[in-house]
């Protein structure tokens, strides 16, 4: 249900531009040639050697105690701003930044006063830039809807992995293994490709829903310590990824 309130709140506000604009039947759809792009974006994470090792210690740690697993991390919201300038009427090219962040924890309380968290996270800023061709456009009264075919390059920075576990009042048959936390980072090249329709009205905004696929898989991460290389469970460098497919829905502010 949590994760559902952004998507509505942009409907909804998307739905209140449309007739806004529909009040304006005299008006032309705008369009602007540079703009400012806010995007939300629920996006599928693959997780790579962090799922695995996350699995490895449900394996070997929780479940042979009969404890629930920690999940793994595999759905994250990546909140994107960006330019973007129409440098011909069917041609935009777009540079942004933006957040992803996704975490899961559990906490256990295996006696009084005692208690053990977990806690996993992986978060990363991407920068990217692209290009989009628009389509011909789909034109009715004030209204225009554009379909394109987008993409470009990323550069994921600050790129960290986290897992950590925390323990209170524990003793030899309720630990289970101490305090620790692993921090890995390293930043890593991507790649993005979109398919969507922009939505002009007679308004400086317009609306942009879209596909995006990431690909975006960090390689042989450092602990952010020690900056040594990080190790899988089984001795492999260890790797983040944080491809996925999401959904965009933005708002472009005109110029």
């Amino acid at each position: 249900m949590i994760r559902t309130r952004p998507i509505l709140s942009w409907l909804a506000l998307a739905a209140l531009m449309f007739l806004t604009s529909a009040r304006e039947v005299s008006a032309a759809a705008e369009i602007h040639r540079l703009s400012v792009v806010l995007s939300s974006i629920p996006t599928q994470i693959a997780g790579g050697d962090f799922n695995e090792s996350l699995d490895f210690f449900n394996r070997t740690r929780l479940r042979p105690r009969g404890l629930e697993a920690l999940d793994e991390v595999t759905f994250a919201w990546l909140h994107t701003a960006e330019l973007r300038y129409f440098v011909r009427p069917n041609l935009a090219v777009s540079l942004g930044v933006g957040q992803l962040r996704s975490q899961t924890s559990r906490e256990f309380l295996p006696a009084i006063q005692q208690s053990v968290q977990l806690r996993a996270e992986v978060l990363s800023v991407p920068v990217y830039a692209g290009g989009a061709y628009y389509l011909a456009p789909y034109t009715q009264g004030d209204f225009q809807a554009r379909a394109y075919l987008g993409g470009g390059f990323v550069s994921n920075v600050y790129t960290r992995s986290v897992f950590e576990q925390v323990e209170s009042n524990t003793d030899s048959l309720t630990t289970l293994g101490g305090d620790f936390r692993q921090d890995a980072t390293r930043d890593g090249p991507g790649y993005y490709v979109e398919v969507g329709a922009h939505l002009f009205f007679a308004l400086r905004y317009s609306v942009m829903l879209s596909a995006v696929y990431r690909g975006a898989e960090i390689r042989r991460l450092l602990d952010q310590r020690t900056n040594q290389p990080v190790l899988t469970p089984d001795g492999r460098p260890f790797t983040l990824d944080l491809s996925g497919l999401g959904g965009r829905m933005g708002i472009a502010i005109g110029f």
